[in-house]
This record gives C-alpha cells, structure tokens and sequence, in this order.
C-alpha cells in the first residue's frame, strides 16, 4: 500500500506499512529511545515486567524480530522521503496487554483491529498527521480484512497533557477520522471504533 495525500499544512505525505525493507527509516524515526523509554513499541505485546527487563535494546530486537518475520505492525508516513510519523495497527490479539486491562478490555465478540500507539516527529507534530495517520491505517487493514478498526486514546482534562502521554492519540484525532465511542471505563479513556467502509470488490 501507497498512499499520498496533503497534510493540514498542504505539504504532501506518503503512507507505507512498516516491512523490512524499511526497517532502517523507522530506526531513524524512534531515534535511540526507541520513541519512547525504550519501548520499541512493545508495551501491549507482553508482561509489563517483561517489558521493563528488556526495555531499550531487548525491546528493539524483539520488535526487530516481528518485522523481519513479515509482520507489517503498522503504518509509516513519510515526507520528503523522511519517515516523520508511526501509528501500531494490528488484530487486537497482537496485543495480549490489552486484554489484561480493566479498563480496556474486551466489549463484545466483534472481531476488531487495534491501533495502539503513535510517534510523530518533533516538528512534525499538531499538524493533523494523527489523523491521516489514522485514515490511512483504517486502509491498509481493510485491505487485509477488518471490518471494525478499534483505538484507546486519551480524552485529557487538559490541552497541557505532555505528548508522551498520549502515545495512544488523543479522542479528539479519533473523531475527526470518523470514529465514535462505544465504551468508557474510565474518565479519561474511551474506547472508539470506525466500522471500514466495503467496496464493491470485497465480495
């Protein structure tokens, strides 16, 4: 998948699925924090204790190993030939933590795709890349047969909520790519949907 488009500033932006082939261009996005704290985006994917004894190097190789295995874990955005934004979009069973969330578990039996996580560029941020992000990742896993996308963003009681807090995108970015909330378990933390649009060729 290839996907180009404008960003709220009118500059244009590219979306791919993370492969190995491009292993490098997210490498040079999460910089040697991995994002964040050494998380390599591993924080939904197994015990937080494990998370903390492999947290920076342990976490980068295993998240390398996933994608060299030919898992596509989500979707880069680039511009001008730079990856400058990330979003995790997976089957919500690649994410075992959240099954051991109270306040993110399970609503109901429907077969759903998950968005995780999001890392922006410094610079790159507040410029409507989350939600581009977002419509491009509602894409690529209808492509690959979703037919429910699901996300876990932040409603914070404040604009002043430091961003790497909201590393699972902000309810208002849920909105404005089309999803609602089904479920609230917490003050601060919806639970949104977006059912993916059936073309005329998905049979």
């Amino acid at each position: 998948m290839s996907k180009r488009g404008m960003v709220e500033t009118g500059e244009t932006v590219a979306f791919q699925p993370l492969t190995p082939e491009r292993w490098n261009d997210l490498e040079a996005l999460f910089g040697p924090r991995g994002a964040c704290a050494g998380c390599w985006c591993m924080w939904w994917r197994g015990q937080r204790s494990e998370w903390e004894r492999l947290k920076g190097a342990g976490n980068k190789e295993a998240f390398h190993a996933l994608v060299m295995r030919g898992t596509e874990p989500g979707m880069l955005a680039y511009m001008d030939g730079r990856a400058v934004g990330w979003c995790a979009i997976e089957p919500r069973e690649a994410y075992p933590a959240l099954e051991r969330s109270r306040v993110l578990k399970r609503i109901d039996d429907e077969v759903v795709w998950s968005v995780t996580c999001f890392y922006v560029a410094r610079g790159y941020r507040r410029r409507g890349l989350t939600v581009r992000l977002l419509d491009a990742a509602v894409e690529f896993a209808g492509e690959r047969g979703a037919r429910i996308v699901e996300g876990y963003p932040v409603e914070p009681k404040s604009e002043k909520m430091a961003d790497a807090w909201a590393f699972t995108g902000t309810a208002s970015a849920f909105r404005r790519a089309g999803f609602t909330e089904v479920a609230r378990r917490s003050e601060t933390r919806p639970i949104m949907r977006r059912v993916v649009a059936v073309t005329a060729t998905d049979g």
